[in-house]
């Protein structure tokens, strides 16, 4: 799933799409605990893309 929302293999590029969403989650039509947890997910991702990049860069 995450190739068809991502079609880079920029590890860098992936973790700043994660951010966006992360940030756009906090501002969603959802409750806060469904806001807080999207935006949990999302930025973890980038976080771990993020590391990844560093290790493999």
């Amino acid at each position: 799933m995450a190739s068809r929302l991502f079609p880079t293999r920029n590890p860098s590029a992936k973790a700043c799409a994660h951010r966006a969403m992360a940030r756009a989650a906090l501002f969603s039509n959802s409750s806060t605990r469904t806001r807080l947890k999207r935006y949990n997910h999302h930025m973890q991702q980038a976080r771990r893309l993020e590391a990844l990049e560093v290790h493999h860069g």
